[in-house]
């Protein structure tokens, strides 16, 4: 059963590709991406990789977790589900899930985040 790794620390420049050979070197690699922002398409640092077994998710989380990567220090880890937002979508808030709410809710969450 494939299982989603999160990867942070990633050098800027690291692509998908890049992530995804890396990894293979602790087995089978069914997806990989970095996460871009959407305004300037630029890295965020962290991406994701989904192994294809978990055998080989667990040897990946030993072979990266802690260890350098082109000059920067990653952290690896088992990926937590996206978490859902009970606001309607429709104008940003600027929270961590990089979502869109209802003017109402987005004043609300931001109120909640910063509390």
């Amino acid at each position: 059963m494939a299982r989603k790794l999160f990867v942070g620390g990633l050098p800027y420049r690291t692509t998908s590709d890049e992530l995804k050979d890396a990894f293979a070197k602790a087995g089978e690699v069914a997806t990989a991406s970095v996460v871009t922002d959407r305004e300037t398409g630029r890295s965020r640092g962290f991406g994701f990789v989904e192994m294809a077994q978990d055998a080989d998710a667990d040897t990946a989380i030993s072979m990266w977790n802690g260890k350098d990567f082109d000059g920067r220090t990653l952290t690896v880890s088992d990926a937590r589900p996206k978490a859902a937002c009970p606001a309607s979508r429709s104008v940003p808030c600027g929270c961590h899930h990089n979502t869109t709410h209802s003017p109402t809710a987005a004043a609300s969450h931001r109120a909640t985040a910063a509390g």
